[in-house]
Parts: C-alpha cells; sequence; structure tokens
C-alpha cells in the first residue's frame, strides 16, 4: 500500500484528504508545518508527498530543497494560481501542481498518475492467508483463488483499507454502490456474510453492534 504525507497546515483540507486518500486505498500520514514534516521524512519512507507551499516554519520551496534528494515525487497543493508559482513550483522539482480549490476526483487522478509514472504503484496486496493482485483482480487464499463478485471484492479492499476502524453501513453503501444510503442495511449485510464464508474470515470481520462492520489483524 502506497505511504503518502500531506503537509497542509489547514486541518478541515488535511483531513478531507486524507479521508479521501484512505478511502482510495493509501496509507496517509499528516504534517501540519515545514519543520515537522522534514522530521517525519528523517524518520519515515514515503512514496509521495502532498506539498501545500505556504507553510509555517518552513514553506514548500524550502521543503522542496530537502525533499530533492529524497527522490520522493511532490505534488504541490497551493492557493499560488498564477503561471509564475507554477513554473517556479516545476522547476524546483515537483512533479505536479494542482491550485486550491480542487475537486477530490481531479486529486485522486493526479496522484495516480504520478505514482504510476514514478513506478511507485503497488499491483499487490497481502493480509493475513490472503494475496491480491490488484491489477488483474484476483484473490488467492493460501495459494488458491478465490472467486468474488465484483461487489465482494470491491468490498474487501474496503476492509483492508480501513482495518482495526469500524465502519457503518452507510460509510460502507456509498463507497461499494456509489449512491445514497437508503436505510435498508439488507444489503450491506449480506455482501458482507458471503464474503466472509468465501474466504474463511468469519471471526476477523467483525459485527460492530449498531454501526457496522470492522476488519481485525486477529483470525
Amino acid at each position: 500500500m502506497n505511504r503518502i504525507l500531506i503537509v497542509e497546515d489547514e486541518p478541515a483540507i488535511s483531513n478531507l484528504i486524507q479521508m479521501n486518500l484512505a478511502a482510495a486505498g493509501y496509507c496517509c500520514d499528516c504534517a501540519f508545518d515545514g519543520a515537522e514534516a522534514a522530521d517525519r521524512l528523517d524518520q519515515e519512507g514515503f512514496d509521495l508527498i502532498l506539498l501545500d507551499i505556504m507553510l509555517p516554519e518552513i514553506d514548500g520551496y524550502e521543503l522542496m530543497d530537502y525533499i530533492r534528494p529524497l527522490e520522493i515525487p511532490v505534488i504541490f497543493l497551493t492557493a499560488k494560481a498564477n503561471t509564475e508559482d507554477k513554473v517556479k513550483g516545476l522547476k524546483a522539482g515537483a512533479d505536479d501542481y494542482l491550485t486550491k480549490p480542487f475537486e477530490i476526483a481531479e486529486l485522486l487522478a493526479r496522484v495516480e498518475t504520478v505514482l504510476r509514472r514514478c513506478q511507485k504503484t503497488e499491483s499487490r496486496l497481502k493480509e493475513g492467508d490472503l494475496e491480491i493482485d490488484m491489477s488483474a483482480r484476483i484473490v488467492k487464499k493460501q495459494g488458491q483463488p478465490v472467486n468474488l463478485t465484483v461487489k465482494e471484492y470491491e468490498l474487501l479492499l474496503l476492509l483492508i483499507q480501513n482495518k482495526n476502524i469500524a465502519l457503518f453501513r452507510d460509510f460502507i453503501y456509498e463507497k461499494i454502490w456509489g449512491s445514497g444510503y437508503m436505510g435498508d442495511s439488507r444489503t450491506v449485510d449480506l455482501h458482507v456474510q458471503r464474503l466472509r464464508k468465501k474466504i474463511g474470515w468469519e471471526h476477523k470481520i467483525k459485527t460492530v453492534y449498531k454501526v457496522g462492520y470492522r476488519l481485525e489483524d486477529s483470525q
């Protein structure tokens, strides 16, 4: 799973980005100023950095001088929309430049494009006794293929991407079926039950009373 560092000093924007990237399958960490970001980069490895320009302590341009030797791709996220600032950002070493306000769909598309261009994308995912080939959409349990429907496969990825987090039924429904939740939990419950049985995770996918479901580490 690709790791992304979000360097943004406005918590509301940072949280929104983190929530949507996590739902799309990325592992995200946040830093709220340039100095904190530099400390995180000293301690951990990342596949991509989403970097605001106007930051406390150390601004985005200065931080780029620190990032460049690490060879981590960067997408600038900034309110600076004029051509001069965009050229400056790209010349500083950024791989892409997205101006605020932006649509989350566009951000996700640019993240995927930069990761693919920089050969940072992962095509295989392992969770417990399952191996998932995401490019071929094939799931194997202990080396044997598991026949999942499209919705079961998407549900499995959603649970893995949010491991140890209780997911509300309405959140699951909207993410998997792409429409507003109508208050009927039978669709979600039926797919969870079928998924549990097919992959043998009856004790790993927990029912959370009056909430929904949570994938746990323990078998």
